[in-house]
């Protein structure tokens, strides 16, 4: 009996697949141990869309509730027509203002005030005021005082009364000299005031927010009494003008 011998050609030619390599490599370790990937969806357009949502409804809300307060506002000033307060220096007795040689600022006026409401519904409110009388050329304070707080009704004039001290105050040398020269003008000594104060208004039921307001009244001018007699100061040019003072608008009439 003859023997087979089967050469590797031949078998290679039968269809028979070689058995894979032995021990495994990296690569197919590392495919078998290799979780199936799958992309994941994308979340951020939503987010961006959503952000985009919450800004436009965020600007129509604010836009509509400001032309709700505007047609507010508007309805409000054509039923009630509100007008500003008016001031003005109706007189003003000065009985001492003198420099002493020590700079000591030595004042005694009495200054009467007249403010008006104008308006029908409308009332005003006023906080305790400040007062000063400055000198219009040098800005020196020549005396302060102060009016009480008071309810200022519709269609009414109140008289204000206040007398303005100098509490002898020491003035710097260049600012006493500057006063001396100015009180022995003949012309008289133009002065300013300003009144600084808080009001609220109060329409019916309804009450506005404090706001600050300065009334600045410029156009005085007086003279130095001689001896005991005083003299009065002299108002007829006075103007005023009031600046409502907000923390962000100043509103100036």
């Amino acid at each position: 009996m003859t023997d087979k011998v089967f050469s590797p050609s031949k078998q290679a030619t039968t269809g028979t697949v070689a058995n894979p390599s032995f021990p495994a490599t990296k690569a197919q370790l590392y495919g078998a141990t290799r979780p199936l990937y799958r992309p994941q969806p994308k979340r951020h357009r939503y987010r961006r869309s959503c952000c985009c949502s919450c800004c436009i409804w965020t600007t129509v809300t604010i836009f509509v509730l400001v032309l709700l307060a505007a047609a507010s506002a508007a309805i409000l000033y054509l039923v009630y027509r509100p007008h500003r307060p008016m001031f003005a220096v109706s007189s003003l007795k000065v009985t001492a203002l003198n420099v002493t040689s020590s700079s000591k600022l030595i004042t005694n006026i009495n200054l009467n005030v007249n403010a008006k409401n104008p308006n029908k519904k409308l009332i005003y409110m006023y906080d305790p005021m400040a007062i000063s009388l400055i000198t219009t050329q040098n800005d020196i304070v020549v005396g302060v005082g102060s009016f009480g707080s008071f309810v200022h009704g519709t269609k009414n004039n109140t008289l204000l009364k206040a007398a303005i001290n100098g509490r002898n105050k020491e003035l710097d040398d260049s600012s006493a000299g500057k006063l001396r020269v100015a009180l022995r003008s003949k012309k008289g000594l133009p002065l300013k005031m300003k009144l600084d104060t808080k009001v609220k208004a109060k329409i019916g039921g309804l009450k506005t927010p404090k706001v600050g307001i300065r009334v600045t009244c410029e156009g005085i001018k007086v003279t130095v009494p001689k001896e005991k007699s005083a003299t009065i100061g002299s108002t007829s040019n006075a103007k005023c003008k009031i600046d409502f003072r907000v923390k962000i608008w100043k509103w100036t009439f």
